[in-house]
């Protein structure tokens, strides 16, 4: 029997990414989608006709046995009371990112976690990227020598600041780009390199009329010596290289974006042929100075998260993503926050 999800919020989070994904790893059915907005509703009905639209989450709480999995894709100050609610009534649940608007909310969503024995996976589905994949690659088979610094880029052209609760400033929002973009380039670093030793940061908001941070730079120094330096933003005219990862052998480096999000919002799924394949013309380059050559990028794969997620619920195995992870990304942006505060390095505990 499929694995029955009931997915909250169908805004982009929700449309764009987990209903598509849900929809495409077999063993999982899209079985209920919630939100209260008439022209979602809609939506849902014409693509997802046999999901079951439901205006309210307190619905699903109240119907036992009704899913065997929720998935949280409402704004942010929304994530850690709706989990709450999810394990109380016994059901596992996946968080989109950031889980929440701290470190200690997520340590004590962990505890109740804990307490119930189910288990929260939060979405920190860039590690599905298929640059990031053939990074990983390169770095975990020694091709590159000895990783020395990790570059990685998060940058758009944004100027103009839409109405958003990704752009307040209220804390319980979570907003600015360092939660937003920032949560993937520093989950992807320590997933690598392990929780850094040291956090600096620069924060700011520079964009006429943004209240949030809209360009950051963070520098990390992990424990085997790397360094990474992440920068996130929305007012970047010209874009720098996704990744520049320098080693004491050889370099990688990729030009662009992963092309899973532009091809999920075009309507693609993984079903269709060609999803997550990249062009051979942004393949990145692998080597020295004069002797570099295109290094195949890795398909992308959203979809694998899910994979594991059932893998996790029907075989117990391991899962794809920890909330472990997910605090200690939180405890780094709180640090980087810190560090641009005081202009000064952050030390954090092992």
């Amino acid at each position: 029997m499929d694995l029955r999800v009931a997915l909250i919020g169908y805004g982009t989070g929700g449309s764009v990414f987990h209903a598509p994904l849900i929809s495409s790893v077999p063993g999982m059915r899209l079985a209920a989608v919630v939100t209260g907005s008439p022209e979602r509703q809609r939506a849902v009905r014409e693509r997802y006709p046999e999901a079951e639209v439901v205006e309210n989450a307190d619905r699903l709480w109240g119907a036992s046995g009704a899913c065997d999995l929720v998935v949280i894709a409402a704004p942010n100050r929304q994530h850690v009371p709706l989990a709450r609610a999810a394990l109380t009534s016994g059901v596992p649940v996946v968080v989109d990112k950031p889980v929440a608007a701290s470190a200690t909310e997520a340590r004590s969503l962990a505890a109740l976690s804990a307490v119930r024995g189910l288990p929260v996976f939060p979405f920190h589905n860039r590690r599905w990227d298929g640059d990031y994949q053939t990074a990983w690659r390169l770095v975990t088979s020694g091709a590159l020598g000895d990783v020395q610094r990790w570059e990685s880029r998060f940058e758009r052209w944004r100027p103009e600041v839409k109405k958003s609760w990704k752009e307040s400033a209220d804390p319980r929002d979570a907003g600015g780009i360092l939660y937003d973009l920032g949560s993937h380039l520093i989950d992807q670093a320590v997933a690598l390199f392990g929780r850094p030793t040291r956090v600096y940061a620069e924060v700011d908001t520079r964009r006429p009329g943004a209240t949030a941070p809209d360009d950051v730079f963070v520098a990390l120094t992990h424990p085997g010596g790397t360094r990474s330096h992440l920068w996130m933003s929305a007012t970047a005219a010209q874009l720098g290289p996704r990744f520049r990862v320098l080693g004491s052998r050889a370099s990688y480096t990729a030009p662009g974006m992963d092309g899973q999000e532009e091809q999920l919002r075009a309507g693609l799924t993984p079903k269709h042929p060609g999803y997550g394949i990249a062009p051979p013309e942004s393949y990145g380059l692998l080597g020295t100075p004069g002797h570099e050559t295109p290094e195949a990028t890795a398909p992308g794969a959203y979809q694998d998260f899910y994979a594991g997620v059932l893998r996790t619920l029907r075989e117990d195995a391991p899962p794809p993503v920890t909330l472990t992870d997910a605090i200690n990304g939180l405890e780094v942006i709180e640090a980087a926050l810190r560090s641009a505060r005081e202009a000064t390095v952050i030390e954090l505990d092992q």
